[in-house]
């Protein structure tokens, strides 16, 4: 797998999943639209790398690629082999089917999917991604404290799994017109607190679906485990442990 990279503090929201739900993200700071195709090895240094980790109490995974924090990924296709699960993004085209213009920015960007039933969440899974002209595989570690069942009913409950030193995916569940929108990062130790922005004005679709936030902390300040992190505000509340993947 390619060499990792250590993070800034860089937030990406999850659009929507194939398997699960469709929705839009909310992104602070876009830059000037540009048209962004799917990445080939050779856009950017950080354009070939994927990660991935656990998600939903190990019925659902996150891929991370690197791209257009406006243009995120789907999930597509899905199949498994014993341990070994195979995936495919694909870039969405807008309403009108035509190709989505994306901002101009490069981020991580997490697209979420639901593992296949029969695959051991407790035990090493390993992840063959395709993306474009990207084939990469990420390896996940398993954990005896997944009770979730892939192909079960979720419990709607945050969870979240580190990819990187001091970057995770949180996955929430609500509106998926409208995505958490983070305020502010702080963390030291073993705890951090994320807090969201609250617009009580704000209007939303009455759906309930999947969605996805990267959170990076510096990394010489949080120890990535046993780690604790406390959601507040924009109605996320409470402590969420963060899975090491």
């Amino acid at each position: 797998m390619a060499p990792r990279t250590r993070l800034a503090v860089l937030l990406s929201s999850l659009a929507g999943i194939a398997l699960l739900a469709a929705g839009c993200t909310t992104t602070p700071g876009a830059e000037t639209p540009t048209n962004s195709p799917a990445p080939s090895a050779t856009t950017g240094d950080d354009a070939g790398d994927i990660e991935g980790v656990l998600l939903d109490d190990g019925r659902m995974f996150a891929v991370v690629t690197w791209g257009s924090s406006g243009c995120i990924p789907q999930v597509d296709e899905v199949a498994a082999e014993g341990q070994t699960v195979t995936v495919t993004l694909v870039d969405l085209d807008d309403e009108n089917g035509e190709e989505k213009v994306c901002t101009a920015d490069f981020a991580p960007r997490a697209s979420i999917g639901a593992l296949p039933e029969g695959v051991d969440p407790t035990a090493e899974i390993t992840l063959n991604v395709t993306y474009g002209d990207v084939t990469d595989d990420a390896e996940l570690d398993g954990g005896a404290a997944f009770s979730g069942k892939p192909g079960s009913s979720t419990e709607y409950q945050p969870s979240a799994g580190w990819f990187d030193d001091g970057s995770l995916v949180l996955l929430t569940w609500g509106s998926s017109s409208c995505a958490p929108v983070v305020e502010a990062v702080e963390g030291a130790g073993n705890a951090g607190t994320v807090t969201f922005v609250t617009d009580a004005e704000q209007v939303c679709t009455m759906d309930m679906a999947p969605r996805a936030t990267i959170i990076a902390f510096p990394d010489d300040e949080v120890d990535d485990d046993d780690f604790t992190l406390t959601l507040t505000g924009g109605g996320l509340e409470g402590d969420v442990k963060v899975h090491s993947s």
